[in-house]
């Protein structure tokens, strides 16, 4: 199974290991440069960290890189993948890879889904916070607790991303107060959880909650005007955490999934129930890595950060690599 990273996953040099030693790549990257007027060498190569955190940069930046590894995999190492997933902006590479929509089409979308929801809230009126040593009922819980005290809101669930790890998102009102003011055993009494761990993100905007409705709107227009065809292979989408394969229903749960949370533990669950376990985390860094592993020991996670990690995952071809440039 491919699995392909969201945002937080970027580095400055993502991807450059790939163009300098497959054809494929580099003509991936032209294709995408010309389909935004953007050269992405230099995004992905040169940018600072903190431009790369743009999200109207950081969305193409992971999709050409995680386009890039997985179509090495497949042309150049013969590594069919039986089905495939992405954490947020990662499920376009995985729709990308699964023959479900045009790359040229995917790139310019997602610089628009950056866009969009970038300006969906004003600066400084929404937030992220990681909440650890919660289950997911609790969480939910916590986010209502939050909106009532504060007076604030929306807060919600945003990311289940593995037991114990769960991100919320929403209005600042609820975040500043659940900074601030939350005590848990008022809310769940002696009994409750006695470790609760809370970790603000710095991110540009609240992603995935209702907060995002005109980026989803956007999208949809966006979306819509793409042609879709039916995924070769099964894709677990974020939406619903269910395999799907037919275009029409595909497109809707990409565009659903921009205000919806992320129901990856939902999906890995998914995963392992249909025999998936030996995963390859299709771009740079090992974040889906590290989470998978907390979700379940069952999953074997391969990485694609170097020419060496991809001669080691040679082995699981039906063929052997072709020579590196040609």
């Amino acid at each position: 199974m491919f699995v392909f990273p969201g945002q937080g996953s970027q580095q400055p040099g993502m991807g450059r290991f790939l163009f300098d030693n497959f054809f494929v790549v580099r003509e991936l990257f032209g294709e995408g440069s010309e389909a935004l007027h953007l050269d992405l060498k230099k995004l992905c190569f040169d940018s600072s960290d903190a431009d790369l955190a743009l999200t109207e940069n950081t969305q193409p930046a992971l999709l050409v890189t995680s386009t890039a590894t997985s179509t090495v995999l497949k042309k150049e190492f013969g590594i069919a993948p039986q089905a495939a997933a992405g954490h947020s902006i990662g499920e376009y590479a995985a729709l990308v890879t699964a023959e479900a929509m045009p790359f040229a089409a995917s790139i310019r979308a997602v610089r628009t889904r950056g866009q969009a929801m970038q300006s969906a809230v004003p600066v400084g009126k929404g937030a992220m916070l990681a909440v650890l040593g919660l289950e997911p009922q609790q969480v939910q819980e916590l986010c209502e607790h939050a909106v009532k005290m504060s007076g604030t809101g929306p807060l919600s669930p945003a990311n289940f991303n593995s037991p114990g790890q769960v991100v919320i998102s929403g209005a600042s009102g609820p975040v500043e107060w659940l900074k601030t003011s939350f005590d848990a055993e008022k809310l769940w009494g002696a009994s409750g959880p006695k470790r609760v761990k809370m970790i603000p993100l710095q991110v540009s905007a609240p992603f995935h909650c209702a907060l995002m409705a005109p980026a989803e709107q956007k999208m949809r227009e966006v979306l819509t005007a793409i042609e879709f065809k039916d995924a070769q292979f099964p894709v677990v989408q974020n939406f619903t955490a269910k395999v799907e394969q037919k275009a029409t229903v595909l497109r809707e749960n990409l565009i659903r999934q921009v205000s919806s949370p992320v129901l990856w533990m939902q999906s890995m669950a998914e995963a392992k129930a249909r025999g998936w376990t030996r995963v390859i985390e299709c771009g740079t860094g090992k974040v889906l890595q590290g989470l998978l592993k907390k979700i379940d020991p069952a999953f074997q996670v391969l990485t694609t950060n170097s020419l060496d990690e991809l001669k080691q995952i040679e082995q699981l071809g039906s063929r052997p690599a072709r020579s590196t440039d040609q």
